[in-house]
């Protein structure tokens, strides 16, 4: 992986100090947006009729795919998906999570995205595009109706990203994939700027693996980065999603903390 690689993810690295830095309340101001004209990343959970994915291994399956997007080479500078996936981290992070099965499936692995595999569950992430642009492949799937049930996932595995979910803060499982597919991507980005790029290559070969888990509140308390965000991942390689407000939760909660653990 060269030194440019994930460039489209060098916007999410600019904005993230100060993104964090915002008083507790504060969200984008889209009083004129076009919802049509919305940039997003779709993201497909593949829940078959009486087989559910395990939660943790789908969510990690599309914290991974999400990722996988924005690293692919056909996202570099030069590639076919770069403008659409620059042009989409360069404003306003929005993805949304809708689910399929049998043929609705298959139909979606036709179009351009990354689809990903983890413990058995399958999660496809697209190239972004404008909300009066989705193709009815994807338009045609259901956004309710996504729950699966929490499992328990056991240990966390060593040498991997593991993403803590806010224990406080209930999410159905799309609005908790969406969340998990920003703090890889904030992760990505902060380790590019940072010229990390051997360990993204590593990571990448690897197939992204990640473990989502639920902490305890005391932990929870004790990942959360302060009011110094930047030092927070330059000394402990903690990393957090904010959330802008626009679905399910409060403008300004923190959804998900990354730790960068492959060491």
């Amino acid at each position: 992986m060269s030194d440019a690689y994930p460039h489209v993810l060098d916007p999410v690295a600019a904005r993230y100090a100060s993104w964090l830095s915002l008083p507790g309340a504060a969200t984008a101001d889209v009083s004129d947006e076009d919802p049509a004209d919305v940039l997003l990343m779709p993201m497909v959970l593949r829940l078959e009729r009486g087989e559910p994915p395990r939660r943790s291994a789908m969510l990690a399956a599309a914290a991974a795919s999400a990722v996988a997007v924005c690293l692919d080479e056909r996202s570099a500078p030069g590639g076919e998906w770069h403008a659409d996936v620059g042009g989409w981290t360069a404003g306003r992070i929005r993805k949304v999570a809708r689910r399929a099965r049998g043929s609705h499936w298959a139909a979606a692995q036709q179009l351009p995205g990354r689809t990903v595999e983890i413990g058995g569950a399958q999660v496809r992430s697209f190239v972004p595009l404008r909300v009066s642009e989705t193709p009815k492949e994807l338009s045609r799937l259901q956004i309710s109706g996504s729950e699966v049930e929490p499992d328990e996932p056991g240990p966390v595995p060593t040498g991997v990203p593991r993403l803590w979910l806010n224990p406080h803060v209930p999410m159905s499982a799309g609005k908790t994939a969406a969340q998990v597919g920003h703090a890889t991507m904030i992760a990505a980005a902060l380790l590019h700027a940072e010229g990390r790029t051997d360990e993204l290559t590593a990571w990448t070969e690897r197939g992204y693996p990640c473990a989502v888990r639920i902490p305890e509140p005391d932990a929870w308390r004790e990942l959360l980065p302060g009011a110094d965000p930047g030092r927070s991942w330059q000394e402990r390689g903690i990393a957090a999603v904010r959330d802008a407000g626009f679905t399910e939760v409060d403008p300004g909660t923190v959804t998900v903390l990354a730790e960068w653990a492959l060491g």
